[in-house]
C-alpha cells in the first residue's frame, strides 16, 4: 500500500504570513509537494503557477470560477433562500444544479480537467448551503453520469453530518476524487484533540487504495510548521510518496 500524498490548502494554512507567494513557499519548505487554493482569482493564472512551480508545487484543486490550469476544480452549489424551506425547493434547485453541472462538465472535458462536488455541513459551517450530504452528492453525480465529475470528500463535513466514516469512505471512495482533512469539531489540525481517530482513517484510506491528495484543510492552532507534527509522524511511519501526477 503507498502512503498518501498530502496537499497544503494556503487559503487556510500559514495565516501568520501574508500573501499567497509567501505561503506557497512557506508550503513547499514544509514538505508538501502540493497545494490547493480556495480562490486564487487575485493573482493572474500564470503568475500564480510561476509561483507554485518555485515552490516545487503542483496545484491541484480550486473552487469556481475556473482557471486554464490542469488541476481539479471544487463546483460549488448554492444556497437555499433565507426563509424558505428546503424541501420546498430541493427538486427545483436539484434541477437547475444538474444543468449547471452537465454544462461545467463539458466546458471541463473541453481542458481535460475534473470537476469535484463536496457536501458541506448544515449544521456548522453554512445553514443553507444546497449540497449537505454524501448520500445527496453521490445521487446528483449519478444522475449528471460524467466521468469527469466526481466527489469531494471533506471528513470534517461528513462527520458533522452523517459520521459512519468507516462505511461511508468504503460506499464513495470509489467516486471521490479529492480528500480534506480537519478535526472536529474546532476544525483544527489532525493531531489536535477531537472525534476523529486519523492515524485509523489514515489506514483506512490507504487499504482501500486512494491514490488522490488529502487537502489540509484546516485552522492552524498557531503556527502553521509547528502545527505539522502529526504529518512529520506520518511520514516517519509510512515515508514520503513517490512523485506522480
Amino acid at each position: 500500500m503507498a502512503p498518501l500524498r498530502f496537499s497544503a490548502n494556503v487559503s487556510w494554512l500559514f495565516p501568520e504570513l501574508s500573501g499567497l507567494p509567501a505561503r506557497l513557499r512557506a508550503a513547499g519548505s514544509a514538505g508538501f509537494e502540493a497545494a490547493e487554493v480556495a480562490w486564487p482569482y487575485a493573482e493572474p493564472p500564470e503568475a500564480l503557477a510561476c509561483r507554485a512551480r518555485e515552490a516545487g508545487l503542483q496545484l491541484v484543486l480550486i473552487n469556481t470560477p475556473p482557471v486554464p490550469l490542469p488541476h481539479r476544480i471544487h463546483l460549488m452549489a448554492g444556497r437555499v433562500p433565507q426563509g424558505t424551506e428546503r424541501a420546498a425547493v430541493r427538486g427545483e434547485m436539484e434541477t437547475v444544479f444538474l444543468e449547471n453541472l452537465r454544462h461545467a462538465a463539458g466546458v471541463l472535458a473541453q481542458e481535460n480537467l475534473v470537476g469535484l462536488l463536496e457536501p458541506i455541513n448544515t449544521r456548522l459551517t453554512d445553514p443553507q448551503y444546497f449540497l449537505e450530504s454524501p448520500h445527496q452528492a453521490a445521487a446528483i453525480l449519478q444522475k449528471v453520469g460524467r466521468p469527469n465529475l466526481q466527489l469531494q470528500m471533506d471528513i470534517f463535513h461528513w462527520q458533522i453530518m452523517d459520521g459512519n466514516l468507516t462505511g461511508n469512505i468504503r460506499e464513495f471512495l470509489p467516486t471521490v476524487g479529492h480528500v480534506q482533512v480537519a478535526q472536529v469539531p474546532g476544525r483544527g489540525d489532525p493531531g489536535s484533540p477531537g472525534e476523529l481517530n486519523f492515524p485509523y482513517l489514515f489506514q483506512l484510506l490507504e487499504d482501500e487504495g486512494y491514490k488522490g491528495f488529502v487537502g489540509c484543510e484546516y485552522q492552524p492552532q498557531g503556527d502553521t510548521v509547528e502545527g505539522l507534527s502529526w504529518l512529520r509522524s506520518y511520514w516517519d511511519r509510512r515515508g514520503r510518496p513517490q512523485a506522480g501526477p
